[in-house]
């Protein structure tokens, strides 16, 4: 290990994120999660020296239209794991 010029360091351009064998999942992954929650957290919502009992109806509002991408696509996963096996089950049984 090389230490260098203690007195004098060179610093470079930072950590960088881990090269992975599958560029093209990577970039999909991203791709939809930017699609689904475009935004991000906001920080007055996270309050770690106080403690709220109580949340508004206008926090919850909030709340919920920041996560809307994800409830929309829990709602289709739900809708897609009884549509396909209701409809298979219509091909097997139901023959003509």
């Amino acid at each position: 290990m090389e230490l260098g010029n203690i007195s004098k360091p060179t610093y470079g351009a930072g950590p960088e994120a881990p090269a992975s064998s599958t560029p093209g999942l990577v970039t999909m992954a991203h791709g939809f999660l930017r699609l689904v929650q475009p935004n991000a957290l906001p920080a007055e919502w996270i309050n770690f020296g106080q403690y709220q009992s109580e949340f508004s109806r206008e926090d919850i509002h909030e709340l919920l239209l920041y996560e809307l991408g994800f409830l929309v696509c829990a709602a289709i996963g739900v809708l897609l794991i009884i549509l396909v096996p209701l409809v298979g089950c219509c091909f097997c049984c139901c023959r003509c």
